[in-house]
């Protein structure tokens, strides 16, 4: 049995690592200890010293002692892509056979650590005020669920993402906003309105596999533009390819935090994408589902906010930053309002009113503000974290451009290292990540890995980095 002094220093490593106790923070007291913990002066000392000696904290004259702030063990970052080559001629996507493969092999195997997924776990959402909520809404609205649903989503859920799309500097009215089941369907309906089969969409390169999946059910043609995991689409490289590629019917980016790049594009260059686009009469299809999530206080601008022409087509989502499991999305559909409404009538009707109404009251109230400001603060920790973790555990070679929000990192394994087989090395240990060649029609994102920070970093979670690490390490180059 492990001696008192090595279960309090594993409590207290344990808060450490999680982010409970964040670095430079004070400790409790050693008198604390004894009566937090109903333990002996001598085992208060001896827990405190075991830490010390492993590097986790340091005694301050005076002052007691406090988390250490670990130094990074730095990555290189990911090299910007070569906007001069020439590109891949459009192609059908032909992605429904990876991502097929892939949901096949993880249902084989039990699922203890899910890197492969884009979404916080249920702990970071608000679930008590969506429960409260809900039931308010069915108190206060009894024949909700036996009455007409609205076609283009419920007023007050329209009025509430109005309000809130003014932070990302999106000026719209109620009746503007279209609620969708995710932004999964949102980007479907502007592909239908703006194209159609054999058509050509400009894609970023890496891009979203579920966009692709959506582009090759519709028989349209990928044409990938090479992209900055920093910067975001070369618009260089995209004005090149409306010059030399005939018949491109629309461009779809995510200008922040891209998936799987974690890049936000300037404020310049969100102007010059837009004002490109109205110059060739091309429809930009605007991807925000991550937007919210960025670090820092001050919101990060739509390039809607730039749209003067109704050139822009803006999607988001509320999957990431609010209610996994409500399905809500929305767009404002710019020029193509009238279009995209028919085609959601047509494709799968409303929206079911009771969500609906229970998240415009959780969107309105202050304590949705607060929420962001933890679920930003916790993905960062978790992120940070993360990254350290790849950084002390893979192999030298490896390559991690860190984004400045989100929960997901874009790690570039060194040597030609095979993403497919360590995605099937490490599912069997029950060890889950998204392999890159999942990411692009083509395979030049073959030794790449997305991997997701959405799960608190525990010890249980930092081994299985060490073991992701050793298996990449293993992978013959």
């Amino acid at each position: 049995m492990e001696p008192l002094y090595q279960r309090l220093a594993d409590h207290y490593r344990q808060a450490i690592r999680s982010g409970v106790l964040a670095p430079t923070a004070r400790m409790p007291s050693v008198r604390n200890l004894v009566r937090l913990h109903h333990v002996s002066l001598s085992t208060a000392l001896q827990a405190c010293r075991r830490l010390e000696d492993d590097g986790l904290i340091e005694a301050r004259p005076r002052s007691g002692y406090f988390v250490v702030k670990r130094k990074r063990a730095t990555l290189p970052p990911i090299d910007e892509p070569d906007i001069g080559k020439v590109l891949d001629p459009a192609s059908y996507v032909g992605i429904h056979d990876r991502v097929s493969d892939f949901i096949a092999k993880c249902e084989v195997h039990p699922n203890k650590f899910n890197f492969a997924t884009a979404v916080a776990t249920p702990d970071a959402y608000p679930t008590d005020a969506l429960k409260q909520s809900m039931l308010r809404m069915v108190r206060r609205h009894p024949q909700l669920l036996t009455s007409a649903v609205p076609h283009g989503g419920h007023p007050c859920l329209q009025a509430a993402l109005a309000r809130r799309a003014l932070d990302s500097g999106v000026n719209a009215a109620p009746d503007d906003i279209l609620v969708t089941h995710g932004c999964i369907e949102a980007l479907n309906l502007a592909l239908r309105a703006v194209a159609g089969p054999g058509d050509t969409i400009a894609v970023e390169s890496p891009a979203y596999f579920g966009l692709l999946q959506i582009l090759e059910s519709l028989g349209m043609r990928a044409l990938e533009i090479p992209t900055s995991p920093h910067t975001g689409i070369s618009i260089e490289a995209l004005d090149l390819a409306f010059q030399t590629h005939a018949g491109i019917k629309a461009v779809v980016a995510v200008p922040n935090l891209h998936n799987p790049l974690g890049s936000i594009m300037s404020e310049a260059d969100k102007a010059r994408l837009v004002a490109l686009c109205e110059r060739q009469h091309i429809p930009l299809i605007e991807d925000d589902t991550y937007g919210a999530l960025a670090d820092g206080d001050d919101p990060l601008r739509a390039a809607k906010a730039w749209d003067r022409e109704g050139n822009v087509i803006y999607c988001a989502s509320l999957h990431k930053t609010l209610a996994p499991g409500s399905r809500l999305g929305w767009l404002i559909g710019g020029r193509w309002k009238a279009r995209i409404a028919m085609l959601k009538f047509v494709q799968s009707r409303p929206n079911e009113p009771l969500m609906q109404l229970a998240v415009a009251d959780v969107l309105g109230a202050k304590a949705y503000d607060r929420h962001l400001v933890r679920l930003r603060g916790r993905l960062k920790a978790q992120r940070e974290r993360m990254a350290q973790a790849i950084a002390d555990y893979f192999p030298p070679g490896t390559r991690l451009s860190i984004p400045h929000g989100g929960m997901l990192l874009w790690v570039e394994m060194p040597d030609g290292r095979s993403s497919r087989s360590v995605f099937e090395t490490a599912l069997p240990l029950g060890i889950r990540v998204a392999p890159g060649r999942m990411f692009s029609n083509s395979d030049r994102y073959e030794h790449f890995l997305r991997i997701s920070c959405g799960a608190a970093f525990t010890a249980d979670v930092e081994a299985a980095i060490r073991t992701l690490g050793r298996i990449v390490a293993e992978n013959p180059a």
